[in-house]
């Protein structure tokens, strides 16, 4: 025998003895038996909020924060029934979709699950980031006593759908399909039992682009469909002669005889505006107040301190004190002027002691915080509420059920992820985060503009093909990858940057660049970093519980904001694994 052949034969055997060692390692901390190859063991996950805006803004007493639900909770909308509020907003591609959240004040919520998520109301698999879902209402009918959400899925054939329940805690019946095109449907139950659905769709005559109009039809609330001849009510705005665009997300409301529609206008956007509109019937006409817009921040400095902007897609309710509130969406961009945390859920006062309604400070700088409504104590964060403000999220996994906050993309979560002892088992599948399909990985929202997030790993990939580790996700053609991989029988931590933009010839293509990666001695666990001061995002790894951090690359969060990625949806953090890596450390 060569020597040569002996030095091969001592290097695989070396090289099993090691891997035997690291296997039996991971064994201590997960049961093998449930364990599969280059399955990844995340042990526990933290976020911690670290903005200046509540830093610098820290409450007084009987105050509360607005957002009342940072991250991507877009398009609000709000109903109650007696002392009880119910709220629901936009998922997009997330499955389970629409969370929806209760409160007893309109200052403190709990999510109490999600209104889709069964295959009979929900089907996103091969939905773009986003389209899938959007643009919620919910409302309740106190003639049958039942509560309806309505919404436009862009996917799976459904189109515009209902879904029902007695009991918003206990699930909804299966989506009922709706005979009518557009989007952003809303149903509304007069004082006569009788129910109505506006909606945007395309005008009669498109007069110039971004020209829509709202539609009403009547709704037969015994046979769950619609009836009767259509109707504009709307067409392009407050005044076509202005060529106003996407007249949207509209919503009706009955107060001394009169029915008012109060719309978005002007695009989700830094022109994003709320209007109002006043009929004696409720199919028309209807006529636009005489100060409109009630609600925007597209006329103020961009230079302004602690800014919330694109306001807009508004819903009322009267709250407990008898006086009126608007939910709302915005966003608080970071010091690049990029929004990165998405539309967010926000809320205002309005004043409707008049003819029309006032939004309280609507037309000024909006403010970070609002005095407690009468009676209302503020429970952020305590006893299931959910938390605002520079708040800590840990997860260790424990428990049957996953946190709600925990979403799938395109693809139930149960598909690939498992509670066991010692934390989440993700099964990888052979499907990429840079893929519209459903990936193996676990999401939850970016909520802060600067942030930590920490997250501990057993892994050991087999083959290059093998990665796992953490994810920053504005989409599948924009995101960070940092995780752990092999090439050539070692073992790297790298960080892959994938963005689209033009190619050759103009046309646009995805580019996948590797930043940084290096060789490790992978032990087991490791832990895994990224970190975020506004638009400056750094990768870290340990090798040590409570150790010292080494930073694999600082990079911009450019890709990861709306503004460069485009969508509606804000930026995820995920704990994902693959078995279709494309991402090559360099060999060092």
């Amino acid at each position: 025998m060569s020597f040569k052949r002996e030095e091969d034969i001592f290097m695989k055997k070396t090289e099993i003895v090691k891997l035997f060692g690291r296997l039996l390692a991971f064994s201590l901390l997960v049961p093998s038996s449930i364990l599969n190859a280059a399955d990844a063991v995340f042990h526990s996950f933290e976020y911690r909020g670290e903005d200046a805006y509540y830093a610098e803004n820290p409450l007084e007493k009987n105050e509360f924060y607005t957002p009342i639900l940072q991250g991507c909770y877009p398009d609000p909308s709000i109903c109650k029934k007696g002392d009880d509020y119910y709220l629901v907003a936009s998922s997009f591609a997330f499955n389970p979709g629409v969370p929806i959240f209760h409160s007893k004040d309109l200052v403190n919520w709990k999510q109490i699950g999600h209104v889709l998520e069964r295959p009979e109301q929900l089907d996103v698999r091969s939905s773009g980031i986003a389209l899938g879902v959007y643009a919620p209402a919910i409302g309740y009918n106190k003639h049958n006593d039942t509560f309806y959400m309505i919404t436009t899925q862009l996917s799976g054939g459904f189109g515009n759908i209902i879904v029902k329940t007695k009991d918003p805690m206990k699930g909804w019946s299966d989506a009922i399909k709706l005979d009518f095109g557009g989007i952003d449907p809303d149903i509304f139950f007069d004082d006569d039992g009788k129910a109505y659905i506006v909606h945007n769709d395309a005008p009669v005559k498109e007069l110039y682009s971004g020209h829509r109009a709202i539609w009403i039809r009547q709704y037969d609330v015994e046979k769950d469909r619609v009836f009767g001849e259509p109707k504009v009510i709307v067409d392009g705005g407050v005044d076509i002669s202005k060529k106003p665009i996407w007249i949207e997300a509209p919503h009706i409301y009955k107060k001394n005889g009169k029915y008012y529609l109060m719309c978005a206008e002007g695009g989700t956007g830094g022109a994003h505006s709320e209007v109002i509109f006043k009929s004696d019937n409720v199919m028309g006409p209807y006529v636009p107040a005489e100060k409109n817009p009630i609600l925007t921040q597209r006329h103020l400095p961009q230079e302004r301190p602690d800014k919330i902007d694109w306001a807009g897609h508004a819903d009322l309710v009267e709250g407990p004190d008898g006086k009126y509130y608007a939910v709302f969406l915005g966003v608080r961009p970071n010091e690049k002027n990029r929004v990165n945390t998405g539309r967010e859920t926000f809320i205002i006062p309005v004043d409707w002691t008049g003819e029309w309604p006032v939004y309280e400070g609507g037309l000024e700088p909006l403010p970070v915080k609002y005095p407690m409504p009468k009676g209302a104590k503020n429970m952020a964060g305590k006893k299931g509420f959910f938390p605002n403000g520079n708040f800590v999220f840990k997860d260790d996994f424990k428990g049957k059920d996953f946190d709600m906050t925990w979403v799938g993309m395109r693809g139930p979560v149960l598909d690939f992820a498992e509670k066991i002892r010692g934390g989440v088992k993700i099964s990888p599948f052979d499907v990429s985060i840079k893929e519209a399909r459903p990936t193996s990985c676990l999401f939850r929202r970016q909520q802060h503009n600067s942030f930590t997030a920490t997250a501990s790993m057993s892994y050991i990939p087999e083959s290059e093909r093998d990665l796992a580790g953490m994810v920053c996700y504005q989409s599948e053609d924009f995101c960070y990858t940092f995780g752990i991989t092999k090439k050539y029988g070692a073992y790297y931590i790298l960080l892959e940057r994938t963005e689209a933009r033009k190619g050759e010839g103009g046309k646009k293509e995805k580019f996948s660049t590797i930043i940084a990666s290096e060789k490790i001695n992978l032990k087991q666990p490791v832990f895994l970093q990224v970190k975020a001061v506004g638009d400056e995002y750094s990768f870290n790894y340990s090798f040590k519980k409570n150790g010292k951090f080494k930073t694999l690359a600082a990079v911009s969060g450019d890709i990861l904001s709306t503004n460069v990625a485009g969508g509606f949806t804000g930026a995820f953090i995920g704990l994902y694994a693959t078995s279709k890596n494309d991402a090559v450390p360099e060999n060092r």
